[in-house]
């Protein structure tokens, strides 16, 4: 071990069992300073360092080693994103669809000092509006979001979300599952677009893409399209000034690199994903030499400290959690899937069709144990692919698929889903009058769709139906607080939760700084062992 000087106790002698440096680890708030006591490293947490390459001789010193300076949750990731976004951590909510990342969700990460993004996904114009109007009153100008999902079934309905957005004046939001980029979302983005009395280009509003995929990461840190501006140009949407501005900027200058995740992922390794598209984010800014920087976040599979850690040791502008915030209290959803994502494991996940793309066979993450909706799904997937019309599919499986999935006629589903698109998208009931085997999807897709409500709402007699979105970050959570007081779903709310892993990512950096310095470290018996509420409340208002 190197020797960096000599330090000189205060009012502290240095420990050289587990238990100090359990507690000199843990203690964020003051410094840490390991020296040499008879040969081991000890520490202590006060006294005066001095560093020089030659002893001082005094007797009561001893050899400095090591040190590190103070380190807090809020130290953790990317100052300019916490300074552009009004934050305190370099932690986001994410926003789980219908409504599962709750108003009271965004609510509680907003005050922490957090975002949180209203999922926004799944619901109709009405229930996002009322969402909108809840926080917007409770809030003001606290930061949140809504989510803006990809809508290739349903384009209406996505233009119509960004109307909603611009008229109460949304300034910020959550891009998901986009496979290209589309109109509405660039007029979203461009909305306000000017330069201030300096010249600088002003936008407005503000877009947090979540993305899998290189070719969509470079669309959305480049400038929108051509083909999106002189759509957007035609129908009065923007100026030709505007447009010009447009060419100037990214369509997001934050990106969220979406690795294994629940819901729509394509299972894409942290490890992998991450640096690709930080590699791809300098090359575009070397390319465009935007007057803002570009950011690149990392989410799926954050749920311990060590993940945590490690997102940000790869240079993470923050992290984004979704999965483990489904069993929080806050959280939408009912107290029966709650329990079933607290007891899963990692193993217990598993791919489902998608409903909102399940002709175009896309595939969300769900939960497998205690519930039959992914075999089910791929069921129905697989009749959809073999069969034109459900008139053909052999007796024994349309029987099955009555009786067990449906629960009536397929007659009877298509006229309740006949219902349901009249008033949502009659276009699609038109074109599945005429062509019998997109009825037949729009019947398996209400199916789908349904599963995820009964789920949200826990209906008893539909549990072997249940969707629940969920990635392996949900049985890494639960095997990381086994036995503390995280462990029970009703202990685990939002803000605890996110705190947790923003401090046991803060102590695992402070551990990496000293092994980087050469020092040898005791194993610590769980030295990441969750804080308890007085804790919370002090770290999120220290």
């Amino acid at each position: 071990m190197i020797n960096y000087g000599c330090w000189k106790a205060e009012r502290q002698l240095p420990g050289t069992g587990n238990a100090a440096w359990r507690q000199a680890l843990r203690d964020l708030s003051r410094p840490l300073f390991v020296v040499d006591v008879g040969g081991m490293p000890g520490v202590v947490q006060d006294g005066i360092a001095t560093l020089s390459a030659q002893s001082t001789g005094d007797p009561d010193t001893y050899p400095l080693l090591g040190w590190l300076p103070v380190f807090s949750p809020a130290s953790l990731g990317d100052p300019g994103f916490k300074a552009d976004h009004g934050l305190k951590f370099a932690y986001i909510c994410g926003a789980m669809a219908n409504g599962i990342t709750s108003t009271a969700m965004v609510e509680a990460a907003g005050r922490a000092g957090m975002i949180g993004f209203f999922g926004a996904g799944g619901l109709s114009i009405d229930q996002i509006e009322a969402a909108i109007d809840t926080l917007q009153a409770h809030l003001g100008n606290i930061p949140h979001g809504f989510n803006l999902i990809h809508s290739p079934n349903d384009m209406a309905l996505e233009q119509k979300t960004v109307d909603l957005y611009i008229a109460k004046g949304v300034r910020l939001v959550s891009a998901s599952a986009y496979l290209d980029l589309t109109t509405p979302l660039v007029q979203f983005r461009l909305h306000g677009i000017h330069r201030d009395a300096e010249g600088r280009i002003v936008c407005p509003n503000r877009i947090i893409a979540k993305v899998s995929r290189e070719e969509v990461a470079r669309k959305f840190f480049s400038p929108p399209a051509e083909k999106h501006l002189q759509r957007l140009l035609e129908n009065g949407n923007i100026t030709a000034e505007q447009a010009e501005l447009a060419r100037k900027i990214p369509m997001a200058q934050d990106l969220t690199a979406e690795a294994d995740s629940g819901g729509h992922t394509d299972n894409r390794p942290a490890l992998c994903l991450f640096p690709t598209l930080t590699a791809l984010r300098d090359e575009i800014a070397a390319q465009h030499a935007f007057d803002v920087p570009l950011r690149v976040g990392l989410a799926g599979g954050i749920a311990t400290p060590e993940s945590a850690a490690a997102a940000f040791a790869m240079g993470a502008a923050w992290i984004l959690t979704g999965s483990i915030n489904q069993s929080c209290v806050e959280a939408d959803t009912s107290p029966l899937v709650k329990k079933m994502l607290a007891e899963a494991r990692q193993a217990d996940i598993t791919m489902a069709p998608a409903a909102d793309m399940f002709e175009m066979g896309v595939k969300v993450q769900v939960l497998k144990r205690g519930t039959m909706f992914s075999m089910r799904g791929a069921k129905l997937y697989e009749i959809y692919r073999t069969y034109d019309r459900f008139d053909e599919v052999p007796q024994d499986q349309r029987k099955l698929v009555e009786g067990s999935f449906l629960k009536c006629t397929f007659e009877q589903e298509w006229a309740n889903t006949r219902t349901f698109f009249m008033q949502r998208d009659q276009s699609q009931v038109e074109r599945a009058e005429k062509d019998p085997k997109h009825q037949m999807a729009l019947v398996f897709r209400s199916y789908l769709g349904r599963a995820s409500l009964w789920a949200k709402h826990g209906a008893a007699d539909r549990a072997i139906d249940y969707q629940i979105w969920c990635g392996p970050a949900m049985g890494a959570f639960n095997e990381w607080v086994n036995g503390s007081y995280l462990e029970a779903p009703e202990k685990r709310t939002t803000v605890g939760v996110a705190i947790n892993l923003l401090y046991g990512a803060a102590v695992m950096t402070r551990l990496a700084g000293l092994k980087n310095q050469g020092i040898r470290i005791p194993s610590i018996y769980r030295l990441l062992d969750p804080v308890n509420e007085e804790d919370i409340q002090r770290l999120t208002v220290s």
